[in-house]
C-alpha cells in the first residue's frame, strides 16, 4: 500500500475538475513564488554582499548548483515524493504533523519531538510569508531603474502602493481573480523561457553548466566562495515548499504534471540564459533578468513581472490565513474565525486580524531595506529551516508508513537533509545582514503557538482533577425544579459534567426540560462528510442527551447548522427556546514570579484579545450565556 493510500484518497473535488483545468490552476497557485524567483536569486550571487568574481567557473559553477539543487530538492524531494504523503488529501507541515502525530500515538516522547519540530517550521512560515510580498513585488518594480533610470525613486513608492492594494482587496477573495492566474502565470513561464532560450541562442556553451562537474569543480576549487554561493543559489528554491502545502486544492497529478511540463523547464532555460547574458556582457550583472529582454519589451516586462509577483504574494498570503486557521483547529492558538470567501471553494478564507499585521509588517520591511538585494539577506534562512524540518517529519512518516523501504528512503532523505543543511548553514552567515528578522517572527509566532497550547493543557489538567462524571450524576441530584426551553452545554470532555452546569446549578437551583452536552471533536484529517458530523447518545428519554459533532482540522465548527443535522436523530430546536452555556477558564496570576512566569500574562493577554467563542462558533449573541471559571496552579 503507498503512503498516500494509507492517508486516505485525495479529499473532495480532485477528480471532478477536468485534469487540464487543475493543471492550469496548479501553476496558477502553486508556483507564483518559485516562479518569481528568476527576478533576483542569479543576480544575487554575482551582486549580493557575496558577490562572486564574474569569471566563467563561477557562472558555470553557480548554474549548475542551481540545476542540481532545484532537482534534488523540489523535483526529486517534494514533487517525486513528498506528494506522496497526504493527510486525506491534504498537505503542509501542520497536516503532516497532525498525520504523524496519529502514527506515533504509542510513541509519546517522539510525538513530543516532532509537535515542536512541526510547530517551528509552521512558525517559520510567518517569516517567510510577509517577505516573500516584499522582495518578490520590490523585485519586479526595479525593472524601472532598467527601462527608465529617471523613475528609480518611484520603485519604492509604487511597491509599496501595490501592496496595499493587495492587501486591501483581500476581503473580497480570490475566487474572483483567481480564475486569472493561471493563464497569466503559463504567459510569465512562457516569456521567461523564450528570454533565456533567445539568450542560449547567443551562447549555446552555457548548457554544459546542466553537468554536475561544474558544481563540483566550483566546490572544490573555492569552498569558501561555493559555501557563500549557496546562499544566493536557494533563492531559487523558496517557495517549492508550496508544492506540497497547497497539493489539497489540486491534488500531486496536476502539480507533477505543471512543473515538468512547463515550470521546471521554464526556469532552467531563464537561468541559463542570464548565465549566457553575464559571459557575453559582464555589465548585465547589475540586473541579468531584465537585460535578457530588448529595451522596448522593458515596460511590458516589467508590467507583467508585477502581475506575476502579486500572484505569488498572493499564494503566500492566503498561506498564512490557512496556517493560522490550521493552528487554531490543533489548539495552538485561540478560536479565530475566519471569513469564507467563496461559495465554492472551502480553501478561501479571510482572517482580517492576521491580514493587517502581515501589511503592516510588509510596509515597514520595505522602507527599512529599500531594495530586493537587501531583503536577499533577509530571505532564504526561514525557509531552508523549514524544508530541513519538513524532511525530518517526512521522514518519521516515511519509517512508519514504508518499513520495506526504509534503508532506500532513510538513504535518500540523508542526502537531501544533508543539501539542505548546507543551504541552512549559508543562509546564517547572513543572520546579521537581515536574516535576523524571520528568525525573530518565527521564534515570536512558536512562544504564542506553545504558550496557548501549554496553558490550555494545564487548564485541561487542573479541570480534570475537580473532573464530575456524568454517568449517575443527574440520579444523585434528587427534585430540581425544571424551566421550560431547552439549554446547551459546550464542553470538551464529553465524558464529564460542564463546570457551566454546575454553577448554573449552584447559583440558580434550576434545570431546563431538555439538556444538551455538545462536544466539539477536532479530527486529525482536514474534512468530514456531513454523515460522520453528528454522534448522539440518550442519556434520558426526551430530557438529556449527549452529542458530539466532529470536524476536520481545516473546517469551521458551526453549531447552528451541527443542530440542524440532529434532526436526522429526532431532536428538533427553536432557536427562541434555546441558551447556550459557555465557560471560559483563565489562569490565575502567578503568587511568585518566576523564570516562565511571564508566559502567564501572555496567555491572559491572548484570550483577552482573542474572539469570544461565541463568535467563532457562530451562536446567536443574545442566546448566549458565558460563565467564567479561573484556575491557581
Amino acid at each position: 500500500m503507498t503512503a498516500s493510500a494509507a492517508a486516505g484518497d485525495h479529499g473532495d473535488g480532485h477528480s471532478r475538475s477536468p485534469l487540464a483545468v487543475l493543471t492550469l490552476g496548479a501553476i496558477g497557485v502553486v508556483f507564483g513564488d518559485i516562479g518569481t524567483s528568476p527576478l533576483y536569486a542569479f543576480k544575487e550571487a554575482f551582486g549580493g554582499p557575496h558577490a562572486l568574481a564574474l569569471t566563467e567557473a563561477h557562472v558555470l559553477g553557480v548554474l549548475s548548483m542551481i540545476f542540481w539543487a532545484v532537482t534534488l530538492i523540489v523535483s526529486f524531494k517534494y514533487v517525486l515524493f513528498v506528494l506522496n504523503f497526504d493527510n486525506k488529501g491534504e498537505g503542509g507541515v501542520l497536516a503532516l504533523l497532525a498525520y504523524a502525530t496519529r502514527l506515533m500515538r504509542n510513541k509519546p516522547e517522539l510525538q513530543w519531538w516532532v509537535s515542536v519540530a512541526a510547530v517551528f517550521a509552521a512558525s517559520l512560515f510567518y517569516g517567510d510569508a510577509v517577505i516573500t510580498p516584499a522582495i518578490s513585488v520590490l523585485s519586479a518594480v526595479e525593472g524601472l531603474s532598467v527601462a527608465a533610470p529617471a523613475l528609480e525613486s518611484w520603485i519604492v513608492p509604487l511597491t509599496i502602493a501595490i501592496i496595499v492594494a493587495l492587501f486591501a482587496i483581500q476581503h473580497r477573495g480570490t475566487g474572483k481573480v483567481g480564475r486569472y492566474f493561471g493563464p497569466i502565470t503559463v504567459a510569465w513561464f512562457l516569456t521567461i523561457a523564450t528570454l533565456g532560450v533567445l539568450s542560449i541562442l547567443q551562447n549555446p556553451s552555457v548548457l554544459r553548466a546542466i553537468g554536475p562537474q561544474y558544481a563540483l569543480a566550483f566546490a572544490l576549487e573555492s569552498p569558501g566562495a561555493a559555501f557563500l554561493a549557496l546562499g544566493a543559489v536557494f533563492l531559487t528554491l523558496t517557495g517549492g515548499e508550496a508544492l506540497y502545502a497547497d497539493m489539497g486544492h489540486f491534488g500531486p497529478k496536476p502539480i507533477r504534471i505543471g512543473w515538468f511540463g512547463l515550470v521546471f523547464p521554464s526556469l532552467m532555460l531563464n537561468y541559463l540564459g542570464q548565465g549566457a547574458l553575464v559571459l557575453r556582457d559582464p555589465a548585465a550583472a547589475k540586473n541579468p533578468f531584465y537585460l535578457l529582454a530588448p529595451d522596448m519589451l522593458v515596460l511590458p516586462l516589467v508590467g507583467l513581472a508585477t502581475l506575476a509577483t502579486v500572484i505569488a504574494s498572493q499564494a503566500t498570503i492566503s498561506g498564512a490565513f490557512s496556517v493560522t486557521q490550521q493552528a487554531s483547529r490543533l489548539g495552538y492558538l485561540p478560536h479565530i474565525p475566519a471569513k469564507h470567501t467563496s461559495e465554492s471553494e472551502r480553501g478561501q478564507i479571510y482572517i482580517p486580524q492576521i491580514n493587517w499585521i502581515l501589511l503592516v509588517i510588509v510596509v515597514v520591511l520595505v522602507l527599512e531595506f529599500g531594495s530586493s538585494s537587501a531583503l536577499a539577506a533577509a530571505y532564504g534562512i526561514a525557509v531552508s529551516a523549514t524544508m530541513l524540518l519538513e524532511t525530518g517529519l517526512v521522514a518519521v512518516v516515511a519509517y512508519a508508513l514504508l518499513p520495506k523501504w526504509r534503508p532506500l528512503v532513510l538513504a535518500g532523505l540523508a542526502v537531501v537533509a544533508t543539501a539542505e543543511l548546507l543551504f541552512f548553514l549559508s543562509n546564517a552567515t547572513k543572520i546579521f545582514a537581515g536574516g535576523w528578522f524571520p528568525l525573530v517572527c518565527g521564534l515570536f509566532v512558536f512562544t504564542l503557538l506553545t504558550t496557548w497550547k501549554r496553558a490550555t493543557g494545564v487548564i485541561r489538567a487542573e479541570e480534570s482533577r475537580h473532573r464530575v462524571p456524568l454517568k449517575g450524576f443527574f440520579e444523585m441530584l434528587g427534585d430540581v425544579p425544571r424551566v421550560q426551553g431547552t439549554a446547551i452545554y459546550l464542553s470538551s470532555d464529553s465524558g464529564a459534567v460542564p463546570t457551566t452546569l454546575l454553577h448554573n446549578l449552584k447559583h440558580n437551583k434550576i434545570l431546563h426540560e431538555r439538556i444538551l452536552f455538545i462536544s466539539i471533536v477536532t479530527e486529525d484529517v482536514p474534512r468530514l462528510p456531513d454523515l460522520e458530523r453528528t454522534e448522539v447518545e440518550v442519556l434520558e428519554p426526551k430530557r438529556l442527551f449527549r452529542v458530539k459533532l466532529h470536524y476536520g482540522f481545516m473546517e469551521d465548527p458551526d453549531v447552528l447548522r451541527g443542530l440542524q443535522l440532529l434532526e436526522r436523530h429526532g431532536l428538533k430546536f427553536e432557536l427562541m427556546d434555546t441558551t447556550f452555556f459557555l465557560g471560559k477558564s483563565t489562569i490565575a496570576p502567578a503568587k511568585r514570579r518566576g523564570l516562565f512566569t511571564w508566559r502567564r500574562t501572555l496567555f491572559r493577554w491572548m484570550q483577552r484579545n482573542s474572539p469570544s467563542a461565541a463568535e467563532y462558533f457562530r451562536l446567536p449573541p443574545d442566546r448566549v450565556i458565558e460563565l467564567g471559571t479561573r484556575v491557581t496552579v
